[in-house]
């Protein structure tokens, strides 16, 4: 007798699971409910929809061929049942059937399953200020909004934009709104940074620095206390630190996942709402499977439950649960976190955990920065990479890794190498020191960007040098009256005089004269040295341990971090 097979979600990995397990169980009956009209579409697309770089609304909803996806797509070409416009009410286990309500009509009925998946995905959190009801408050999620802003901007609607939120939905929306359409976008997020949680301190001033350079007003540490609306339309944005004008907010302030309908019930719900899966995506019915936006995950890096919403590990999940609903035995041991956002010039990508996150999961940790060319120094062609690891003192193991570039994809190829190992392993420094890089001067240095910023952890660790970041190294210079720290320019004489000559106490000696000017360095003052990225100041700090000079600090990342972040002599 066939499986009868009711998906209930229909956007990411509902329709993998869906098609995957017709694939391999051709007589299965599947079934997908969904309560939104269109299915099956990228949403992670959505702001390149925004921004004019995707034209068409339904190449969002198309395959790589270039037929939709819609109802009839699925029927006729995959064997799939579609109820879209029809919401999943209630799971009764002990009978096996599913409570839905068509939202159109009202009509209820119950359907009948062998097997259920969850892919119920999350909610956008809107945090429930006065005016979030207005007309043009949206969130960015579904396409029917994308519709409305594209169209809006289209036509002249918009001249001021708030984004609500600085993570990746947010930054992309305010990048598409200034950037295709010259909306002047203020970006509001409550932590102290862009990208929290999943970008360092000091690499989210880059992200900062990146989108203020190209007009966009950013605010940290700031929250939205109110809206105010003319005509029923959103005309006003209240913080707790000023007023911003705003015909269109869009509120990317996170997800909650969609764990209710589940918890309802009776399965295994974590306490911030996700549902609790094994490796085989089951949850704790046997008969009943969930992935994407609305479960919890193991993190392979803390071995805690955690919680990443990404497109891309819905459809890898998908596929694993479509393999096991026709009785195969496929595994999803968990995830490390890897990540990609572009930005305006820079791209900004990551894996695992920054160095805050580590402390606060009781790691001992530190971070070690470098900037190096992402190919051959003599390639003509070449751009500078900013890459971050994190590194347990205790055990030398590797924890995550973040980056920035120009060249976006020369970046996620670094990222994306070092993830594969954290994924299937517990890599020490000495891994990351040895990893195998392809190496052609088109692509890459002799030694790559990823083995030096694990040698630099080697040496951190082993106390050769003491680096600082650059945002610590600007605190450093702006208090110099009361520091008494003697200043040194590693770069070439040319560069280093330039701004001596504007701040005599910045001393310029060059890494090639240092050995027959070390007597100009103080030995009872403290130190701080800085090149254009680090390695020339490196060696002017060998230089000076070789004559006694010890109390130095190192400016990671050099002059190259000091102007990615906005900082300035």
């Amino acid at each position: 007798m066939a499986q009868k097979i009711l998906v209930i979600g229909g956007v990411a990995l509902g329709p993998k699971a869906a098609c995957r397990c017709k694939r391999l169980m051709p007589d299965a009956e599947i079934t997908l409910v969904d309560e939104n009209l269109f299915i099956s579409y990228g949403g992670c697309g959505i702001p390149y929809y925004v921004s004019g770089e995707v034209n068409n609304l339904d190449d969002l909803r198309a395959t790589p061929y270039h037929t939709v996806r819609d109802p009839e797509f699925f029927r006729t070409m995959k064997g799939i049942t579609v109820r879209n416009q029809t919401r999943a009410m209630a799971i009764d286990r002990a009978a096996k059937t599913l409570l839905v309500r068509n939202v159109v009509t009202g009509e209820e009925e119950k359907l009948p399953y062998d097997k259920l998946v969850l892919a119920t995905g999350a909610t956008p959190r809107m945090p429930p200020v006065e005016g979030h009801d207005l007309k043009n408050v949206l969130t960015l999620t579904r396409l029917e909004a994308a519709d409305v802003i594209r169209k809006a901007c289209e036509h002249g609607q918009v001249n001021e934009a708030v984004i609500v939120g600085g993570g990746f939905i947010g930054l992309e929306a305010a990048v598409a709104l200034s950037d295709m359409w010259g909306v002047k976008v203020s970006v509001v997020e409550m932590m102290d940074q862009m990208l929290p949680g999943v970008l360092s301190h000091n690499m989210g001033k880059m992200a900062a620095h990146d989108c203020e350079a190209h007009g966009l007003s950013v605010y940290t540490s700031e929250k939205v206390v109110k809206l105010e609306g003319k005509d029923g339309a959103v005309c006003k944005v209240i913080t707790d630190k000023r007023e911003l004008p705003a015909q269109l907010v869009i509120f990317a302030a996170g997800f909650l996942p969609n764990g209710q309908l589940a918890k309802d019930a009776g399965l295994e719900v974590a306490p911030f709402g996700a549902i609790v899966v094994n490796e085989k995506m089951q949850t704790s019915d046997p008969d009943i499977y969930a992935g994407g936006d609305c479960v919890a995950i193991k993190n392979l890096i803390t071995g805690k439950l955690g919680y990443l919403p990404l497109g891309s590990m819905a459809n890898r999940q998908g596929r694993v649960i479509g393999t096991n609903l026709a009785g195969g035995d496929a595994s999803f041991p968990g995830f490390v976190g890897t990540w990609a956002v572009k930005l305006f010039d820079m791209s900004f990508c990551g894996a695992g955990l920054t160095v805050e996150r580590a402390r606060k999961e009781g790691y001992d940790a530190l971070s070690v920065a470098v900037e190096q060319l992402d190919r051959a120094h003599f390639y003509p062609e070449k751009n500078m990479m900013s890459l971050e690891l994190v590194v347990d003192k205790s055990d030398r193991r590797v924890l995550g890794i973040q980056g920035a570039c120009t060249a976006g994809d020369a970046l996620k190829a670094r990222i994306d190498a070092v993830a594969a190992v954290l994924q299937y392993g517990k890599p020490t420094v000495e891994d990351i020191s040895n990893l195998e890089i392809s190496y052609a001067p088109p692509f890459a240095s002799a030694m790559d960007v990823v083995n030096v910023v694990a040698n630099v952890a080697d040496n951190v660790l082993a106390g050769r040098v003491k680096p600082i970041t650059s945002e610590e190294f600007m605190a450093l210079w702006e208090k110099r009256a009361e520091n008494n720290i003697f200043f040194i320019d590693a770069r070439p004489a040319k560069a280093g005089q330039a701004v001596q000559a504007v701040h005599p106490e910045w001393h310029s000696i060059s890494l090639e004269e240092m050995p027959s000017r070390v007597n100009e360095v103080p030995k009872d003052r403290p130190v701080a040295i800085i090149c254009n990225t680090g390695l020339r100041a490196y060696d002017s700090v060998l230089i000076l341990a070789r004559n006694g000079i010890t109390d130095v600090v190192n400016a990671a990342g050099g002059m190259q971090a000091v102007l990615k972040t906005g900082g300035k002599i």
